[in-house]
């Protein structure tokens, strides 16, 4: 038995020393402290009911995260603030996001209202704007089945300025007291929870225990324990491991590592290509992006997965480590089969390298839902191609939701090298998407719309980039399914 859990909770140390490696935080929070304001909705991470916020060190400064408390493991708050609902109330005062909720009649069965209070409460304390396109976004990750959104946008932005401010310093000061020196180490009823410090001991630990689950964000690992009820005998956590939260220039490409969350490697993706950018924002609501990474969305291996045929179309590769060696494997050689990586043994994803996106190249991503925001895609496609003289020179092409695993399109793009990037000359070669696809019917789309669909992005492809037809179309629309 190594070191306790140590965070802050409204400002105060607690300390954990016994606890299942897999207890969710929502859990913890309404059965062992009574703080029932933070509700179940959805055990998934998808209606917001369960959002609290952590406050992290950031320099010298603090970071305000709201974050899903029903898929966050109790292990995962080490050396953070945490804040619930209950910790907005001041001398028996609302705090001026409650109030703003109050005064704008924005809520009414008062189910969902704390999620939503904690997410404003994270966008306050974040000093972020507050117009209604900016909101949207924060609070597309909360769900709300009776009142509408019009009255909780109205109460975002009469909240005004966080009135907590001057209390940032002294938090900071209070995180730097609790920051680990040494990896979490815990062991509960035979089950285990590590959270190294550095590469290397990660790698001695994926060594030693080479069936462990390695957790980043547990946007995805949360689900197994809440959903599937599976009890994981290991898990080993990277979240700690400084040097995988980085996001390296290499000049031609840029290097994410493993422990990058999709929000922080939202700016610099979207740099490299604005349907990034588009995707990325799209991809969950905002607590899922504050947890969730890119490279575990790739480690999954899930056919559905937003991020891999985009970054499959971009020519990614992926860097794998055993031990202290590393090697280096095209992102769409990873996917095997359904549910089948190349990854062996005591081998973790280290890292993905991701080219720019050269200014003269055609670049597109498309993802089909059924709604707009945090929503699984039906499909979603990555497609990049090169010109010469307007005749197709090379392409990548790859869906995601079409097959076992996010696949390219390796005969369509043979069929289309050499032909017209127009209409006319594209629509002669997309026959060939029969011979790479045999995509199946379930619950977000049948067979034959996946496969029409994804013909019809190429041609959407070719209408967005080229001027040879007077034809307008509302391409946003068409773009969500």
């Amino acid at each position: 038995m190594g070191r306790p859990i140590r965070f802050l909770l409204d400002g105060e140390v607690r300390e954990i020393a016994e606890v299942d490696p897999t207890l969710t935080v929502l859990h913890w929070l309404r059965y062992d402290l009574r703080r029932t304001g933070t509700k179940e909705g959805c055990a998934e991470g998808d209606c917001g009911a369960c959002t609290v916020v952590l406050g992290e060190l950031d320099g010298a400064g603090v970071r305000f995260r709201a974050v899903n408390a029903c898929i966050l493991f109790v292990p995962m708050l080490d050396g953070r603030a945490l804040f619930t609902v209950e910790s907005l109330k001041r001398d028996g005062e609302l705090h001026p996001v409650q109030r703003a909720m109050v005064e704008n009649h924005a809520s009414q069965c008062g189910f969902c209202t704390p999620g939503f209070v904690m997410s404003l409460y994270a966008h306050q304390r974040s000093g972020a704007a507050t117009d209604t396109a900016t909101l949207k976004d924060a609070l597309a990750g909360n769900l709300c089945r009776c009142t509408g959104y019009g009255p909780i946008l109205a109460a975002g932005q009469a909240m005004g300025a966080d009135p907590q401010a001057g209390d940032l310093e002294a938090l900071a000061m209070a995180l730097m007291g609790i920051q680990p020196t040494e990896r979490l180490e815990l062991l509960h009823r035979g089950r285990r929870f590590l959270a190294p410090r550095t590469v290397a001991e990660l790698a001695a630990a994926v060594q030693q225990y080479p069936h462990a689950t390695i957790l980043a964000g547990g946007t995805d690992v949360g689900l197994w324990v809440t959903k599937q009820h599976r009890v994981l005998s290991t898990v080993i956590s990277l979240n700690e491991v400084e040097a995988l939260r980085s996001i390296d220039d290499l000049g031609g490409a840029i290097r994410i590592g493993a422990g990058v969350r999709y929000v922080d490697a939202h700016p610099i993706l979207g740099e490299i290509h604005p349907s990034f950018g588009e995707l990325m924002r799209r991809l969950g609501g905002l607590p899922v992006r504050n947890l969730g990474t890119v490279c575990g969305n790739i480690a999954n291996g899930s056919p559905i997965g937003d991020m891999p045929p985009a970054l499959i179309a971009a020519g990614a590769t992926l860097v794998l480590r055993s031990g202290a060696e590393t090697r280096n494997l095209p992102l769409e050689d990873y996917f095997l089969a359904y549910g089948r990586q190349d990854r062996q043994a005591g081998e973790f994803v280290e890292a993905v390298i991701v080219p720019r996106v050269p200014p003269n190249r055609i670049f597109k991503i498309f993802k089909l839902s059924k709604r707009l925001d945090q929503d699984i895609s039906a499909l979603c496609a990555g497609i990049s191609v090169g010109l010469e003289d307007g005749i197709v020179r090379d392409a990548r092409i790859a869906f995601g939701g079409m097959a076992a695993t996010p696949k390219r399109a390796t005969a369509l793009e043979a069929a289309l090298a050499g032909r017209p990037w127009t209409e006319g000359g594209i629509s002669a070669a997309l026959g060939a998407l029969d011979l790479d696809f045999r995509p199946i019917d379930d619950m977000r789309a049948s067979a034959g719309y996946r496969l029409q669909a994804a013909k019809n992005l190429i041609l959407r492809a070719v209408l967005e980039t080229t001027h040879d037809t007077p034809r307008v179309l509302d391409l946003e629309a068409v773009g969500h399914g």
